[in-house]
């Protein structure tokens, strides 16, 4: 949560702040981002899916080229404002697609008990 302050060990940071926010629907608020209503509210328009398609083709391109300069490790941060909702959700999505990928993927949630 960009509330909370950048995190000093992201390598790349996705503000994800444009996206819609379950924190202004009263059912969904006080639930987080691994809810499946919580996920259904933030994946189900036009722009998340068009994001989705275009963060991950980038970042099937800038992969293989961080493996190529010998990088080991790359560490991707989603910002929203209290970490968790919309940065849960697209961090989950993109452990999914990476994983599938067959690629070593762990997963933090460092704000998802914060807001």
């Amino acid at each position: 949560g960009y509330r909370y302050g950048l995190p000093s060990d992201a390598d790349m940071v996705i503000d994800i702040r444009f996206l819609p926010n379950p924190y202004y629907v009263e059912g969904l608020k006080n639930y987080d981002g691994h809810h499946p209503e919580v996920a259904a509210y933030v994946l189900d328009n036009t722009e998340s899916k068009e994001f989705l398609k275009k963060a991950t083709d980038m970042m099937n391109f800038v992969i293989p080229l961080y493996e190529k300069e010998g990088k080991a490790r790359l560490t991707i941060a989603f910002g929203c404002t209290g970490g968790k909702h919309r940065s849960v959700v697209m961090a989950n999505q993109f452990s999914s697609h990476f994983q599938a990928m067959k690629h070593i993927v762990h997963t933090t949630h460092r704000d998802i008990n914060k807001s």
